[in-house]
């Protein structure tokens, strides 16, 4: 199963618009995965054109978003549990502490810092922020990410868009 994941595209805002190499991505993708702050329903709407899309709310989404949208989410990605959230809160015993949140999940995908991240726990455990395709703040590149679940594991690649 192949994901294409993606957080933080606050749109629309001004002449905003994803990547296309984004978006290839994300109609190649059998399940997108939105870390959160998406912006409005009308782009969470336009991501489900692409394909299967989960995804949660983010601090900065609206009101119709954050009704439509849980705060956390978790899926079964080609027999590999997967948890969302947006804010995975700070730096330090992140790793340690998205486990004890989501036990029974083999990775946590998130976003909110604008900035991507993977670590690994010496058992497998995992961590990943794809960072935002639209913007990247203190990140040095636009990005993305991509996974692939396949006979009980999990591979993250970051994507740089830029």
């Amino acid at each position: 199963m192949k994901l294409a994941i993606v957080s933080d595209t606050h749109m629309p805002r001004g002449p905003r618009r994803l990547p296309e190499d984004c978006v290839k991505r994300l109609k190649r993708a059998d399940l997108i995965v939105h870390a959160g702050d998406i912006s409005t329903l009308e782009v969470l709407q336009d991501l489900r054109v692409y394909g299967t899309v989960v995804a949660v709310h983010g601090n900065v989404d609206d009101a119709e978003v954050r009704a439509e949208l849980p705060e956390t989410a978790e899926v079964d990605a080609g027999g590999i549990k997967l948890a969302v959230i947006h804010d995975a809160g700070p730096r330090h015993g992140r790793l340690e502490r998205m486990r004890r949140r989501f036990p029974q999940a083999v990775a946590v995908i998130f976003g909110h810092s604008h900035i991507p991240l993977h670590e690994r726990a010496p058992d497998g455990f995992q961590i990943f922020n794809p960072g935002s395709p639209t913007e990247r703040r203190r990140a040095p590149a636009h990005t993305m990410g991509e996974a692939v679940s396949s006979e009980g594991s999990l591979t993250f690649r970051l994507i740089r868009l830029d």
